[in-house]
């Protein structure tokens, strides 16, 4: 079974912009998230659609919000990736520095292990057979 996103008005928004929410869907009336449900309702061009980052879901979501409450963006410095971080590292140190490149081996160089021939499987150090329980 392969899990997929649903497609929805909200994957189009981007993240921690602050979007007319008119432009995006459209709809009844509604209210400002920070306003609450007793403020008066308010027509979807008078209010933004703000998508916020979530921890455990990777879509974030979506809010409205009202001229007065729309989050302020603040802008940061973006974060190095591990591959950007582990990259520059390798561009830092000095190529003599640099270990000798590791000497692979084969499955021919192994030596043989020992296979059960009731199942095929290989034995443990013990010489037991995880499966059948034979002894080798």
């Amino acid at each position: 079974m392969k899990v997929v996103a649903t497609a929805d008005w909200r994957q189009s928004i981007p993240f921690d912009t602050p979007v007319v929410v008119s432009e995006l869907v459209p709809g009844e009336a509604t209210r400002c998230v920070t306003c609450g449900v007793e403020s008066e309702l308010r027509e979807r061009d008078q209010l933004w659609a703000f998508k916020h980052q979530h921890p455990n879901h990777h879509d974030g979501f979506v809010r409205f919000y009202c001229r007065e409450h729309v989050p302020v963006v603040e802008k940061r410095e973006p974060v190095p990736t591990v591959r950007a971080a582990r990259a520059a590292a390798r561009a830092a140190t000095p190529s003599a520095v640099r270990t000798s490149p590791v000497r692979r081996v084969s499955n021919e160089d192994r030596p043989p292990r020992a296979m059960c021939p009731d199942c095929y499987v290989e034995v443990s150090a013990k010489g037991v057979c995880g499966m059948c329980g034979n002894t080798i």
